[in-house]
């Protein structure tokens, strides 16, 4: 309930540059990945406005992808020393046989894009997908 009270109320615009320095990326890069223009995401962070709620269902994805790849990780028994951050951050750039080779973070603007790169994970995991 916490995440659908943060997109309805807009993440504040200080969550792009902690998720994109968190990631190892600039924020440009982050706002290629969300599908947002660069001028209106940096309209909002010099206003102090936050994020409208397509934008933020957008970043809470990314960031619940994340979560995702460190919950994975600690399931493994290993998680000491893995950034999920910065390895989420590189897998989306990779190009995938899975996805016809496109990159994940080429899906990651919209809901149902954000849910099969979800599903990717989930299938890394069970082991069915390397």
């Amino acid at each position: 309930m916490s995440r659908i009270d943060l997109v309805k109320h807009g993440v504040p615009p200080e969550a792009l540059g902690l998720l994109a320095a968190d990631m190892g990326i600039t924020r440009e890069q982050l706002y290629v990945t969300l599908g947002v223009p660069r001028a209106t995401m940096e309209r909002k962070v010099r206003q102090h406005r936050r994020l409208n709620q397509d934008e933020s269902e957008r970043v809470v994805g990314v960031a619940r992808l994340v979560g995702q790849v460190e919950q994975m990780v600690r399931d493994s028994g290993d998680p000491d020393g893995f950034d999920a951050a910065r390895w989420t951050a590189s897998w989306l750039q990779r190009s995938l046989p899975a996805l016809g080779g496109a990159r994940p973070g080429e899906l990651m603007d919209t809901a149902e894009g954000r849910e099969i790169v979800s599903g990717l994970v989930a299938q890394m995991q069970s082991g069915a997908y390397a």
